[in-house]
């Protein structure tokens, strides 16, 4: 693991962003950045960052090779590179899967490689393969400086939970930026935001999800069984939107801005509508660098229906190796083959809302459980669990304790536009913003104390991302 958060917060965070503010020049805070990002790496995984060293090297020069005018030459080196890549990811992610799959299908025994995952390599894998694609497009040009691209990719906010930044959106940032004491308030206020979404919405969810989901099957009913999916439901988005927005918030301290990865994906009406606000960065990377090489649609539907399913298959895998991963994002294409046979739209707007929130909650269901069997018997629960002894009440009831109660509450309130609308609300008038800015900014404050205090208490804290 990284560094512990009561040590990030106190300790690792203040002191870079102190060095960072005194230092002379752009190109000395870079290697401030830089520094700080491979120390944060290495105190995890001492190891792998030299692996992570050797891919951006690797990248840097497949970047210099593909400035040259021999297309033959260029499309050998970008071949090299996407194997490179994808062949580092297989190996770390990948190879354990791959062998448990030829043993239960040919009854061998292959034994593991047990290799430990690099934490975030799917991340900045994905980081480096669209630098490599661009520069092969002509979309950016080749980086001549090293640093930069060492920079691109370890930069510690964005590192280890994303978002997926493609190199043409900050490479001037990189070489131009300027931060003022506004800019550096609104980070600050925007990662105390995304703290607060993981420490005290998302762990308090955590504590139900798991708890539930490792209940044994004939101890559960259908009570039980939509309180730990409505709980991972609200746990998966506050951790990766809290991580999402604690990385736009420290970019914007030193002067970087990222785009936004979650839009309130809960108040979809379609699941084409959730993807559009799901982990944007992911499904925009898939969307360039799969789905339109594919093909997109411009060759049939029939192609494109395969398309798109070879995408969200991908995008399952992405997520973890396991086929439930796999699964769940085949739940997701074939939601979306049928969004475009069946006319959704005409449905009344709050039956749309309700199946689009079904959907996603069983597909989580199936994204969270150990094994498809576990996935199938959850889902069973949901929807046929009509058992109501003593047993089975215990276990519901002994989840719904005050806190869980509240912090449910405050998650269905916070997955709703409520903060942009006041957002928008207070800048209507400049009078307002004098008045509701300051609170605003004292609200961040006593924020950050409830999570120090949490944090300090020792309270339970996955990281469900940072197995990507």
């Amino acid at each position: 693991m990284v560094f512990s958060s009561m040590t990030f917060l106190c300790v690792f965070l203040p002191v870079v962003f102190i060095m960072y503010s005194i230092m002379p020049s752009l190109h000395v805070k870079n290697g401030l950045l830089i520094i700080a990002s491979l120390l944060f790496y290495a105190y995890g995984e001492p190891g792998y960052v030299l692996l992570m060293i050797c891919s951006i090297v690797l990248n840097y020069l497949f970047g210099r090779l593909l400035d040259s005018e021999n297309e033959r030459l260029r499309r050998a080196v970008v071949t090299l590179a996407v194997c490179v890549n994808l062949g580092l990811l297989f190996v770390f992610k990948y190879l354990d899967m791959a062998f448990r799959t030829v043993n239960q299908i040919s009854h061998r025994a292959i034994p593991m490689a047990n290799l430990t995952l690099p934490i975030g390599i799917s991340f900045f894998t994905f980081q480096a393969l669209s630098y490599v694609i661009d520069v092969y497009r002509r979309e950016v040009e080749t980086e001549k400086n090293l640093f930069h691209v060492m920079l691109y990719i370890s930069f510690f906010p964005q590192l280890i939970a994303g978002p997926i930044i493609k190199y043409h959106d900050i490479q001037t940032q990189i070489g131009s930026r300027k931060t003022d004491s506004r800019e550096i308030a609104e980070g600050m206020r925007r990662f105390i935001l995304g703290l607060a979404k993981k420490v005290l919405i998302s762990n308090v969810m955590a504590v139900t999800a798991d708890a539930l989901f490792a209940v044994p099957a004939d101890e559960m009913n259908i009570l039980s069984a939509w309180t730990a999916a409505l709980a991972y439901l609200f746990q998966i988005y506050f951790d990766f939107s809290g991580y999402s927005d604690m990385a736009i918030g420290m970019g914007r301290i030193f002067g970087f801005t990222f785009q936004e990865n979650f839009r309130y994906p809960y108040v979809s009406q379609s699941i084409q509508e959730f993807w559009r606000r799901w982990h944007i960065s992911l499904s925009t990377w898939f969307k360039e660098y799969l789905y339109i090489p594919l093909g997109g649609n411009r060759k049939g539907k029939g192609r494109t229906c395969v398309n798109k399913l070879i995408v969200f298959i991908s995008t399952g895998l992405w997520h973890g190796a396991n086929w439930t991963f796999v699964i769940w994002g085949l739940w997701h294409g074939m939601f979306m083959l049928l969004e475009e046979a069946v006319p959704i739209r005409k449905l009344p707007r709050l039956i749309r809302h309700i199946y689009t929130l079904l959907a996603v909650c069983v597909g989580f269901v199936i994204f969270r459980a150990d094994t498809l069997a576990q996935a199938i018997q959850m889902a069973g629960k949901m929807f046929a669990g009509w058992t109501f002894q003593t047993v089975q009440m215990n276990t519901v009831l002994q989840q719904m304790t005050p806190l869980f109660i509240v912090t449910i509450i405050i998650a269905v309130i916070a997955c709703m536009p409520v903060l942009s609308r006041a957002k928008a609300w207070e800048n209507e008038a400049r009078t307002r913003r004098r008045v509701m800015e300051p609170l605003g900014y004292l609200a961040s404050f006593m924020l950050l104390i409830l999570c120090m205090l949490s944090l300090s208490g020792g309270t339970y804290n996955p990281f469900i991302y940072f197995r990507f």
